[in-house]
């Protein structure tokens, strides 16, 4: 499962090199000089651009739903988003492609923002601040493993033990959200990369062939 594809090795390549990036100058204001926003000069997500009428962000500019993916939070955020990217990505990215898989990654990671910036403008229930980290699209990638590869048996690392694939997602899902105690977890970005990815996978499945 380690073996990485050259998609999944250039985005792991990527976050790792933003990641630096916000070590090396943290507080450097190369987009945004709003206080209180951390991540914010380096590309996160700063909602508000939708409807401009109720909510207004000086802070937002439109390549954030494409950059924010490649901001992290912490060392343990960016750590467990780029495992669980080496992890399943692979056999996703061989099987599609490196074009297929890499529309599929973007397409679910953009996705996965702006479904949580509707559920909060429609239901309030969503999360409004400052939007960082590859988890939506990484959740889009576990829902996509899942549904092509449904039986496939992965073996889990903590613990060691064999899960199949269909199940692997509501798994990781739940456990995230269960251990959450922080309030800081994006949990409607994570929804809205495995329901992107679903209505992806299923349109793809109506053209026939291989999703594509």
């Amino acid at each position: 499962m380690f073996r990485l594809t050259p998609v999944v090795k250039n985005l792991i390549v990527i976050n790792a090199l933003v990641f630096l990036a916000q070590q090396v100058a943290p507080n450097a204001e190369f987009f945004c000089t709003i206080a209180g926003l951390p991540y914010a000069d380096f590309g996160a997500l700063v909602p508000g651009f939708l409807f401009l009428w109720s909510y207004k962000s000086d802070c937002f500019k439109p390549y954030q739903l494409f950059t924010y993916m490649f901001v992290h939070g912490g060392f343990s955020h960016i750590f467990f988003n780029m495992l669980a990217l080496a992890f399943i990505a692979p056999t996703l990215e061989t099987y599609w492609g490196p074009k297929r898989f890499l529309a599929f990654y973007l397409i679910t990671g953009i996705g996965a923002a702006v479904f949580s910036i509707l559920v909060n403008f429609f239901f309030g229930a969503g999360e409004f601040g400052v939007m960082v980290g590859a988890s939506g699209a990484i959740y889009g990638v576990l829902m996509g493993f899942g549904m092509t590869f449904p039986n496939m048996e992965v073996m889990l690392l903590f613990p060691p033990i064999p899960i199949k694939a269909k199940y692997l997602v509501f798994l990781l899902g739940g456990l995230t959200f269960l251990m959450d105690r922080s309030g800081q977890v994006a949990h409607f970005t994570h929804l809205g990369g495995v329901v992107v990815a679903f209505g992806l996978i299923m349109a793809w499945r109506k053209q026939g062939g291989r999703y594509w």
